[in-house]
């Protein structure tokens, strides 16, 4: 969302290497000081160890930082929380980071203004992101985001963004890791599309089992 009607959105959805980036919540100037300290530590682990670094490694430094922060005087946490996501040779991961240092693996989560709404469709269609191709997930993430919003507000283009990471799940480079990608501005229109006519088709799917027990009853 933007801070006001006069400004434009800011980006909160970043890369930090080709294997994970985040999501940010909170104070971008905050967030911006922990996004150089993982693409720090992601180069380091490079030149260092020849390979990515993993995303529970990263993760746990990140949230040692914040937490350094509580036991200084003078300090104070970091104002924003962040959801990092990513593919290790242990498989793909999402975390939760919170200002107080919490760290904790998530099978999905909503952070934010308004996220309780968010994260109470995540429960309810939560078995069934097992057996769903990227591209449900991707459906399942904008209708969470549209739960999120205010009903005059709706996803646009200019307000919202994706960004995906994965493996590949087919071809010669099937189980190597599909870089993190972000999409945003005219990218971002069919899938918005797509999200969109798939939940006008469930409401009216579920609408009419009703009008017939109406029927019923009258």
């Amino acid at each position: 969302r933007n801070a006001e009607e006069l400004s434009s959105y800011q980006k909160k959805i970043i890369g930090i290497d080709d294997h994970l980036g985040i999501a940010i919540a909170g104070l971008a100037s905050d967030g911006r000081v922990l996004l150089n300290f993982m693409k720090q530590q992601a180069l380091a682990s490079k030149m260092t160890y020849g390979r990515p670094i993993p995303l529970e490694r990263i993760v746990n430094q990140v949230g040692e930082r914040a937490q350094t922060n509580t036991q200084h005087y003078g300090k104070r946490p970091y104002g924003v929380g962040l959801l990092v996501a990513g593919v290790d040779d242990a498989g793909p991961h999402l975390f939760e980071f919170v200002p107080s240092g919490l760290t904790q693996e998530m099978f999905a989560c909503a952070i934010g203004g308004r996220s309780q709404m968010a994260r109470t469709y995540l429960e309810r269609h939560l078995e069934e992101f097992a057996d769903s191709s990227r591209e449900e997930l991707i459906t399942h993430g904008l209708r969470a985001l549209k739960e999120s919003m205010a009903q005059d507000k709706e996803l646009t283009i200019e307000n919202t963004s994706i960004g995906v990471v994965g493996t590949v799940m087919e071809g010669p480079r099937k189980g190597r890791v599909d870089p993190f990608k972000l999409f945003d501005g005219p990218e971002i229109g069919p899938l918005l599309e797509a999200a969109q006519e798939g939940q006008q088709e469930g409401e009216e799917a579920t609408a009419e089992p009703a009008g017939e027990q109406m029927d019923v009853d009258s």
